[in-house]
């Protein structure tokens, strides 16, 4: 099971209303690449497949493939503002090692 912040969900809609693209439905998958192995990718979804894990959370409809679930399952995602950056941010019980900068991890 996937979960996700109030802050997150806040974003999701946001960036939604300011783009246009009507819709709150986004896609969470892992892919391979970065010094750690692996990276998170979202991205909102105009047509999930047949295939698909879908969870609706606050509104948000989270699309995950079957291949990314096994690595996503726990995961739960925030929107963080920090000083110089904000973003999404992925905290994860599955990883066990990650990248200095916190953008690849590994399982």
């Amino acid at each position: 099971m996937i979960s996700i912040t109030d802050k997150a969900v806040e974003k999701i809609k946001e960036i939604s209303e300011a783009e246009g693209i009507g819709h709150f439905r986004v896609r969470l998958r892992v892919i391979g690449g970065g010094c750690a192995g692996f990276s998170y990718d979202l991205y909102y979804e105009e047509v999930p497949t047949e295939m698909d894990e879908i969870e609706e959370i606050n509104g948000i409809t989270i699309v995950i493939d079957p291949l990314s679930y096994q690595y996503l399952d726990g995961v739960e995602v925030d929107y963080t503002t920090k000083s110089m950056s904000e973003g999404f941010t992925f905290n994860n019980p599955n990883v066990s090692g990650s990248c200095g900068c916190g953008s690849s991890f590994s399982v």
